[in-house]
């Protein structure tokens, strides 16, 4: 027995003949007659026959061609007519779902249309056509995934004329989960009323974001918001740069005591950490300033503690907090008392927004590859068949 029709991938068919000139073509037919589709009578009779042509795959730097022998049946019982249908075949399709997904594999993975042309002879637009396809078929499929357990919930930009957009990233798979145009709350409202299994979600992990803040309150009651730490971080140096610059604007031009500023001090060479003393010796309130920040991140950097570690930590915080009020950080310690539980799971939670900002760099350079994006929806298109899912599609 031939293993012909076993390595085309279509174990349905038998194989007649095979021709090697410029391509390679196989002749093949169906290895036997189907039961009735519409009321599964088991004989029935060949009313005709008929050729299809279609491509399969490639073989080396060859392209194979199937010249199918299709029979148009006839049911004695219920009278009806119909086309054998093959597995992996669609009606009316000039190309079998291998071939397709080779065009689409070869295409996401980098070949250019121009290059797919000459390999697989099909034209530029057929190829996008299908790669579109395959995209808005996966995109079917996802549409109608619960919420994950821990969702991290951030902005990124799309264009001048259309703003900003929400990416909402599964932190535990770190897949995107949606893309969503808009940042406010009312922008985002008929998608999150819509969206399915909102109850799932236990944690939010976003930036200092009140908007965000009010909308993971509103519409994911059950979650726990975390504050994402590099923006907490981020957010004390802004804050101590700015009254740094009011103390002595001069040295804040200096490129390098600007460097050791940002350092956190056990990472200071001894070298770096003499310097940087010598400097603020001469500004006894800016020393201040700068030892109340090195204590303040020291306990933000903390993570994974246990509860009864924690509840020993926070004290040590409100009392650092209550000392910033007195000083130029006064705004900072407005802000850290707003958003005092979500830093505290901070300490519990070893959760980021990391993914989330790895998945913007992404973003941005599909952006670039394309020339910017028009429309949104092509946008998310994109974005969701490389970032939502593995690129690899496992059925024919």
């Amino acid at each position: 027995m031939s293993l012909a029709s076993v390595i085309l991938g279509l174990p349905e068919l038998e194989v007649e003949r095979v021709d090697r000139n410029h391509a390679i073509a196989v002749y093949a037919k169906p290895k036997q007659r189907p039961c009735c589709l519409y009321c599964q009578h088991p004989r029935i009779r060949i009313k005709a026959t008929y050729l299809r042509t279609l491509k399969h795959t490639r073989q080396g730097n060859q392209l194979m061609t199937l010249y199918l022998t299709t029979p148009k049946y006839h049911c004695p019982r219920c009278g009806r007519y119909f086309r054998h249908r093959f597995k992996g075949i669609r009606p009316r399709f000039r190309a079998s779902e291998a071939f397709r997904l080779e065009v689409f594999e070869s295409h996401d993975g980098g070949v250019t249309q121009a290059k797919i042309r000459r390999t697989h002879l099909i034209s530029e637009a057929t190829t996008e056509r299908w790669y579109q396809g395959q995209c808005r078929q996966r995109l079917s499929e996802m549409s109608n995934r619960p919420c994950p357990k821990v969702l991290g919930l951030d902005e990124h930009f799309f264009t001048r004329k259309r703003g900003y957009a929400t990416t909402l990233v599964d932190l535990r798979r770190n897949k995107v989960f949606d893309v969503r145009l808009g940042r406010s709350e009312a922008s985002l409202e008929g998608y999150l009323r819509r969206l399915p299994g909102k109850d799932n979600v236990k944690l939010i992990v976003m930036d200092l974001s009140e908007t965000y803040r009010n909308i993971a309150r509103t519409y994911f009651p059950s979650a726990t918001i975390v504050a994402d730490r590099f923006h907490v971080i981020r957010l004390v140096n802004q804050h101590f740069l700015n009254a740094w610059k009011d103390v002595h604007p001069e040295g804040r031009r200096n490129r390098g005591l600007l460097s050791l500023m940002r350092r956190h001090a056990w990472r200071l060479k001894p070298e770096q950490r003499e310097n940087l003393q010598r400097y603020l010796s001469d500004y006894p309130a800016l020393a201040a300033l700068y030892e109340a920040k090195q204590r303040l991140n020291e306990l933000l950097l903390l993570k994974n503690l246990k509860k009864k570690t924690a509840r020993k930590k926070l004290p040590e915080l409100l009392e650092l907090i209550e000392q910033l009020r007195h000083t130029p950080l006064r705004r900072l310690a407005k802000t850290l008392t707003s958003w005092l539980e979500p830093i505290v799971m901070m300490w519990r939670v070893s959760k980021s927004n990391g993914p989330t900002e790895g998945f913007h760099n992404k973003m941005e350079m599909m952006t670039r590859r394309a020339y910017g994006f028009r429309n949104f929806e092509n946008y998310r298109l994109r974005v969701m068949t490389h970032c939502g899912w593995d690129g690899i599609i496992n059925r024919v």
